[in-house]
């Protein structure tokens, strides 16, 4: 079974500033968190922090920490009326990566008292925070016995992963990523599971990079067929598949097994707001690729994202012919959104009425034509243009910024990309930075929430 803990950056910047102080003694906070769980996973994602004073400790040291656990009562009551669970984190500021013996001691004793309270015997996490802010956890169980948690996410201006799993051999393959990225970027590619939603002009470039850098794990989500039209830009199709009407998904998975390079491809031919299962093959990535036009699609994964800590990449490219050869406007976008900060809707990329009317184009077609003909409804442009030279931009863009995000490289500091966009008419590129983005007061309080009814908050997915 595959253990994790995930946490926003910005709460990975808070625990790290509480837990880390100058005077170099252990500090402690608890968190409430989240959570995913089904036959093969538990995920908790931490959802709410309180940090406990060090003036009120009573007693800190570099290797010891007595605090009152009373100021944790309030979670332990919230753990009692929900499927929250708790999370107990120190530090280790000596640098010692184990629990200690004192560690278990303190630990059984706090999760006694935890399970005393909730609602459920589903498992709550102990964690501990090194000088270099990485952090190493155990899952407790209603028994009281534990187990090691095998991957930490950390969803910031940084994607960290803290993996227990055994690093590959590096072979061949692998010399020219080590040499530019190193061996724990690499290793870190290589433990990875992306998701991407959209297999078409910007999707099929795009994988073909992961597959090529090594990823561990692809999932792969489009619904629609290869038609004649998309061979101008999907990497790896042929005529034949398009005579076929083979699924883009298909036709992919099986050029990167072709490959024979090692990565896993999990292939759905699924659209999100009708298939479960890949909404839920999403939650256990660990970074996702929006590679579509729909506004709606586009939202849901926003919202997915937000609530369960997982690094968003969302792709747009526009491409405004004039219908008689020529090119008015050619230019793409990358965003990068976390949970916590600005998202699609407060960045302006769309409003509720454009949402409103991506969901009735999805869902009536016919009455929506109806309701734009009598301007009831805003337009949604669902057929735009698009060319092979375009695409392949946009996507290698976002592969430079996801491997920024991994192993910054950049001459600023990743929060500088927050959106990147792309100007080829005008041959220039505008960055954005996260700090001059509005934050989304309405997900910012949903981050790490996780498991809910109705799911993520909207009812038409539950």
């Amino acid at each position: 079974m595959e253990l994790q803990l995930r946490i926003s950056g910005v709460h990975h910047q808070m625990l790290k500033k509480h837990l880390l102080p100058e005077d170099g003694l252990e500090s402690v906070a608890v968190a409430l968190c989240g959570r995913y769980m089904d036959k093969d996973n538990i995920v908790l994602t931490v959802h709410d922090i309180t940090l406990i004073p060090d003036s009120e400790c009573l007693s800190r040291e570099e290797d010891l920490l007595q605090w009152p656990t009373q100021k944790a009562i309030p979670y332990f009551e919230r753990i009692g009326k929900s499927d929250l669970a708790i999370m107990k984190i120190h530090s280790h500021p000596g640098g010692y990566n184990k629990f200690s013996s004192t560690d278990d001691k303190s630990d059984a004793e706090f999760f006694d008292s935890a399970f005393g309270w909730a609602l459920n015997d589903k498992p709550h996490i102990s964690a501990v925070m090194l000088p270099d802010g990485e952090i190493f956890a155990r899952l407790f169980f209603s028994d009281l016995h534990h187990e090691p948690v095998k991957k930490v996410l950390i969803s910031g201006d940084v994607i960290k992963l803290y993996n227990t799993n055994t690093g590959s051999k590096s072979d061949d393959f692998a010399l020219r990523t080590i040499q530019a990225f190193g061996d724990k970027t690499y290793q870190d590619l290589k433990q990875m599971t992306v998701g991407v939603i959209g297999c078409s002009g910007t999707g099929s470039p795009l994988i073909e990079q992961l597959v090529r850098l090594g990823v561990g794990k692809i999932v792969l989500i489009d619904p629609d067929t290869v038609e004649q039209k998309n061979l101008n830009r999907i990497l790896n199709t042929t005529k034949k598949d398009a005579e076929l009407h083979r699924p883009k998904v298909l036709v992919i998975s099986e050029a990167i097994a072709n490959m024979g390079l090692d990565t896993n491809v999990t292939p759905l031919q699924k659209n999100l707001y009708d298939s479960p299962e890949a909404l839920k093959e999403l939650i256990m990535c660990d970074s996702v690729f929006g590679c579509m036009d729909s506004v709606d699609g586009r939202h849901l994964l926003n919202q997915l994202c937000a609530f369960y800590l997982v690094p968003y990449f969302d792709l747009g490219v526009k491409l405004e012919a004039d219908g008689k050869g020529g090119v008015n406007k050619i230019c793409g976008s990358v965003h990068y959104l976390q949970p916590g900060k600005s998202s699609l809707i407060s960045r302006g990329v769309y409003t509720t009425e454009d949402l409103r009317a991506a969901s009735q184009y999805r869902k009536n077609p016919e009455e929506f034509e109806n309701l734009r003909k009598n301007a009831y409804i805003k337009n949604v442009n669902v057929n735009t243009p698009a060319v092979i030279s375009v695409n392949m931009n946009i996507a290698s863009h976002a592969i430079n910024e996801f491997l920024n995000r991994i192993h910054p490289y950049k001459a600023e500091p990743t929060s500088n990309y927050a959106l990147s966009t792309i100007d080829i008419t005008e041959n220039c590129i505008i960055n954005v930075a996260e700090d001059d983005l509005s934050i989304d007061n309405y997900l910012k309080k949903k981050i790490g929430r996780g498991d809910i009814t109705p799911f993520i908050e909207m009812p038409e997915l539950t």
